[in-house]
C-alpha cells in the first residue's frame, strides 16, 4: 500500500510540476519513479523533506523569472529540470533511503538531512543570489564575476543557503516527529545548516576549479552551456566530464558528510 500511496502521490506532483512547466518529460517520468521510492522504501519523513526541497525550489525558480531570463541561457540547465537535473538532485538521497530500508540506522538519515539541504542551499543561492543587485565574487580568489557564473558567491547567496538548509533542518525534524522517528530538532537543524552551507561552497569551489567552462565568442561571456548567442561556444576550462550534475553530486556527498559529523559532535 505504501508503494501505491507513494507513486500516486508522485505522479499527482510530478504531473502538476510538468504542466507549470517545471518538469519536462524525462524530468516529471524520473519524479515519480524517485516518489514512489521515497515514499514506498521510507515514509512520510522521506517523501516530505523531499517535497519541501521540490516546491520552495520550484517557487523561488518563478521568482523574479523576467529578471533571470537572461541568465539562464547561460547555464547548462533552467528552471524546467530534466531526468539528469532531477537524479543529481535527489539521486543520492533515494539511495540513502533504499539502504535505511535494507539496514535502518540514523546514519542514513543524517546524511539524508546533509544532502538535501546542500541540493536546497545550492538552489535557493542561486536564485536568490542571481537577483542581488551587487555582483558575486570567485570563490577562489574575490575577483569581481558576472551574475550567474559559476564559483561566484554573494552575501545575498550565501544568506539564502543558509535559509534554505535550516528549513530542511526544522522540516526535517516536523516530519520525523510526525513519523515516529527518534529526532532532535537542534541536531536537525545545525546538521542541516552545517552540510547545507558546506555543501554549498564546495558547489561553488568545484564549479570555479574544475567544472567545465566555455566562452561565447560573441559577447565574451563565461558559460556553462555549448552554444550561446546563437553560437558554438569555446571551452576554456575544466575536465570535459565535469558537468554541472557532476558537481552537484560531489558537493552533495561533502555536504552529507558534514551533516553527519556535525551531529555526532552535539550528542558528544
Amino acid at each position: 500500500m505504501d508503494w501505491l500511496i507513494g507513486a500516486a502521490g508522485a505522479i499527482i506532483v510530478a504531473g502538476a510540476a510538468y504542466r507549470k512547466r517545471s518538469l519536462s518529460e524525462s524530468g516529471a517520468a524520473a519524479a515519480i519513479l524517485m516518489g514512489t521510492i521515497y515514499y514506498g522504501a521510507g515514509n512520510v519523513f522521506w517523501f516530505g523533506t523531499l517535497l519541501l526541497f521540490f516546491i520552495t525550489s520550484t517557487l523561488l525558480s518563478r521568482y523574479g523569472k523576467k529578471r533571470k531570463a537572461d541568465l539562464e541561457k547561460s547555464y547548462a540547465k533552467t528552471g524546467r529540470r530534466d531526468a539528469g537535473q532531477v537524479f543529481a538532485n535527489g539521486g543520492i538521497g533515494m539511495v540513502l533511503c533504499l539502504l535505511n530500508a535494507w539496514a535502518p540506522s540514523e546514519l542514513w538519515v543524517l546524511l539524508f538531512i546533509g544532502v538535501m539541504a546542500t541540493v536546497t542551499a545550492d538552489t535557493w543561492a542561486t536564485e536568490l543570489g542571481s537577483l542581488s543587485r551587487r555582483p558575486p565574487r570567485s570563490v577562489l580568489n574575490g575577483k569581481v564575476l558576472t551574475a550567474g557564473e559559476s564559483g561566484g558567491v554573494s552575501w545575498a547567496g550565501s544568506i539564502a543557503a543558509a535559509a534554505g538548509s535550516v528549513l530542511i533542518g526544522a522540516g526535517g525534524w516536523l516530519l520525523a516527529e510526525w513519523s515516529g522517528m527518534n529526532s532532535e530538532l537542534l541536531s536537525y537543524v545545525l546538521a542541516a545548516l552545517a552540510g547545507g552551507l558546506v555543501g554549498a561552497f564546495a558547489d561553488s569551489y568545484l564549479g570555479a576549479a574544475v567544472q567545465v567552462m566555455y566562452r561565447c565568442p560573441a559577447c565574451g561571456k563565461t558559460v556553462e552551456v555549448a552554444q550561446h548567442c546563437g553560437q558554438e561556444t569555446e571551452r576554456m576550462r575544466g575536465y570535459s566530464w565535469m558537468s554541472n550534475d557532476a558537481v552537484n553530486l560531489l558537493s552533495s556527498l561533502l555536504g552529507g558528510a558534514a551533516a553527519y559529523g556535525t551531529a555526532v559532535l552535539v550528542a558528544l
